[in-house]
């Protein structure tokens, strides 16, 4: 098997689409405002504001791609591309509606039942609803499949037992998709008797405990569930399928370009402070070296969302554009402290030392999301062994 990386260049209503995001963004994110307090958001290490995503919505920017009878706009994965791309680049405060729009909505239509659908993708689409992924266990390292949280039968659904850690948004976020055992391993494989079931984060039992990054910023968390309800109307697809569907989800998670976007704003407001005056060699090389990384991850990423919009699914590539992707964003902060010579001060009255400083605390958390460098390339590797 090979990796299909085609490229491919975007038509002119693409570059309509995203020369009206760039418009919208301008006038709701002017780039002047550099006091603190107003700082853009480093990938999805910040940034969450329900009124905002709910204006996104309101332009048909969130639930692009989901049909229009579930409140959707019937568009494809390119253009949701194209206009996240605008989004996080400019920094914007995306982070409420950010999964639900991602991939859980895509997994309900996908998995779920008609009800499910008509239940959870309206809201979504109208920027309503907010979801964390309920996938990473303690003690379980890179191995996604030693899942020890399980789901017991009980009068009319399932109750739910374990712990589910690094579950970003859990403490602001209404629902989430839970990768659970629902009955025994047969044989030492793993990956069967796993379902997904959805779970209220408000649901009696649950335990929502914060894990605040190294400056203090809450994020991540651990979700302890002690005898959680869930109605049999709550599980997704069919019973023991969940590690299909989880596959099937990644490739959603893994390929966009959140995946090497996230110190992208800490380069352009660092070029943005010294607009006007002459870069040395060395910052000419480093802003030639990002320049090219980023457009190369820009176009593999791209080709990924064109690859989806056909049919295929590219769990393989997507894999590939996470870990080159992870790379990139942790090699660019190392390069950038380089030559910046001041000291990265989280309280300066400039932008991009907030920036700087806010990503070198975060960044870490850039490697664990979507999956470790060690998991992806063991993915693209026994893709390509098939």
């Amino acid at each position: 098997m090979a990796m299909r990386f085609t490229p491919t260049e975007m038509t002119p209503a693409e570059r309509a689409l995203q020369a009206e995001v760039r418009e919208f963004l301008a006038a709701e994110m002017p780039t002047g405002d550099n006091t603190p307090g107003n700082d853009r958001a480093l990938g999805m290490g910040a940034g969450k504001n329900k009124e905002f995503s709910k204006k996104l919505a309101e332009r048909g920017w969130v639930g692009m791609a989901m049909p229009k009878r579930y409140g959707g706009h019937d568009r494809n994965a390119v253009d949701r591309f194209i206009v996240v791309e605008e989004l996080l680049r400019a920094g914007a405060p995306v982070g409420y509606h950010w999964v639900s729009d991602r991939q859980t909505a895509s997994v309900i239509l996908k998995f779920g039942t008609d009800d499910q659908k008509e239940r959870f993708i309206p809201p979504i689409c109208r920027g309503e609803l907010g979801f964390s992924i309920g996938m990473s266990e303690p003690d379980s390292g890179s191995d996604l499949a030693s899942v020890s949280t399980r789901a017991t039968r009980a009068e009319g659904g399932w109750l739910l037992n374990g712990t589910k850690i690094w579950t970003s948004g859990a403490h602001e976020n209404d629902w989430f998709v839970v990768l659970c055992r629902t009955s025994p391993m047969e044989d030492g494989n793993k990956h069967q008797g796993l379902s997904q079931l959805l779970v209220d984060l408000n649901s009696e039992g649950l335990e929502k405990n914060g894990i605040p990054f190294l400056d203090g910023s809450p994020g991540f968390n651990e979700v302890v569930f002690n005898d959680v309800f869930v109605p049999d109307e709550n599980v997704v697809g069919e019973l023991g399928m969940g590690w299909a569907q989880n596959t099937t989800e990644m490739a959603y998670e893994r390929g966009g370009p959140d995946r090497w976007l996230s110190a992208y704003g800490v380069v352009e407001e660092l070029m943005r402070h010294h607009a006007g005056t002459s870069l040395e060699d060395r910052a000419a090389e480093v802003l030639g070296w990002a320049t090219a990384r980023f457009f190369g991850l820009h176009n593999m990423s791209f080709t990924v969302a064109r690859m989806i919009d056909t049919g295929q699914a590219p769990s393989i590539e997507a894999a590939l554009v996470k870990e080159m992707g992870t790379r990139f964003e942790q090699d660019v902060l190392l390069r950038l402290l380089e030559f910046v010579e001041e000291e990265p001060d989280p309280g300066s009255m400039l932008l991009y030392q907030r920036l700087l400083a806010k990503a070198i605390l975060t960044g870490p958390s850039f490697t664990i999301r979507g999956g470790t460098v060690e998991v992806l390339r063991s993915v693209a590797s026994k893709g390509l062994r098939a």
